[in-house]
């Protein structure tokens, strides 16, 4: 889902002082178990004799007693881990905003507005949310359904421990572990081989209000690994991260290069920046360093972070070789 700026003043924000989780287990470690099996198989008994587990998730500890074979994503960022971790045959329905990977069961469940009876319709023994919305973690908690509230990841390293709550929850926890490894690794490489004195400024753009978000932010982190300086950390009323920007201040920053993660919402480009009043001389206008990104890789802090950073170097080597 998109941190679109309305919701990042109430519900984005509200989960982000949610976000960092852990997760342990408890019982027998967890078994790699890449698919569900049909009851009865040697892989379905090894899979069954990695629970009980207890998640540290950010609604507490949560007891998960059985490898569960009906989950339901109210998340899209956790809709994509667990795909990317091999749980997607144990997920039965996502939210109307997953839309990655394709196979996803998408189905009318909102995130954002989260209806307990439709969610319990499904018969889900297991949820995932990333906000506690209506107090649903409590509400599903009535009926016996567990739940792992995933919030908003402020930091790169929650996002690796979300990975590993869904791994360990599911009973994925070897193939979870592999796709941080694989994070890590490849986060490592691009960020070693950036330019190291380019110097450059950045402006990264949520939406023609403008919003924007500072380096305090999980968003903010991934340019930082490329050495890049935040203009809105100079910004006025910055201290929740995403301020809301003046009419003038982009102009008068002049950032070297701007990203743009309100193509798809809201059709922006180098074109309709040059049209804004003031921005036409922009320096990353004028030398072609508007660099569009896809607004849901730009927003979830799941496995295609990755992504995003390899679109992030690419426009820093290009402004850093002139």
């Amino acid at each position: 889902m998109r941190p679109l700026p309305t919701a990042l003043a109430g519900a984005l924000l509200a989960a982000l002082s949610l976000a960092g989780c852990g997760q342990t287990a408890t019982s027998a470690p967890v078994s790699p178990t890449p698919a569900a099996s049909a009851p009865g198989d040697a892989s379905a008994s090894l899979a069954a004799a990695g629970f009980p587990v207890t998640v540290e998730a950010g609604n507490g500890a949560v007891a998960i007693t059985a490898r569960p074979e009906r989950i339901v994503s109210l998340s899209p960022t956790a809709t994509e881990s667990l795909f990317a971790i091999g749980a997607g045959p144990q997920v039965v329905a996502v939210d109307d905003q997953s839309d990655h990977p394709a196979e996803a069961p998408k189905s009318d469940l909102s995130g954002f507005k989260p209806n307990v009876e439709a969610i319990v319709a499904r018969k889900p023994d297991l949820v995932v949310v990333a906000n506690d919305t209506d107090g649903v973690v409590a509400e599903l908690g009535k009926v016996g359904v567990p739940v792992l509230l995933e919030p908003a990841a402020t930091k790169i390293d929650e996002a690796y421990d979300q990975i590993a709550d869904l791994g360990a929850g599911t009973g994925n926890a070897a193939r979870a572990a592999e796709v941080v490894a694989g994070m890590k690794k490849r986060l490592g490489e691009l960020a070693a081989a950036a330019p190291k004195d380019a110097k450059l400024t950045y402006y990264h753009e949520l939406d023609t209000t403008p919003y924007t978000a500072t380096s305090g932010t999980f968003i903010g982190q991934v340019y930082a690994l490329f050495g890049l300086t935040n203009i809105a950390d100079k910004a006025p009323d910055a201290a929740g991260g995403y301020p809301k920007l003046a009419a003038e201040f982009v102009p008068q920053a002049d950032p070297d290069l701007v990203f743009l993660a309100d193509t798809v919402c809201c059709g922006q480009s180098k074109e309709t920046l040059a049209k804004r009043p003031g921005w036409s001389t922009l320096s990353a206008v004028k030398n072609d360093r508007v660099v569009p990104l896809d607004d849901d890789i730009a927003s979830r802090w799941g496995p295609r972070v990755v992504d995003l950073a390899e679109r992030i170097a690419e426009a820093v080597r290009k402004a850093a070789a002139g």
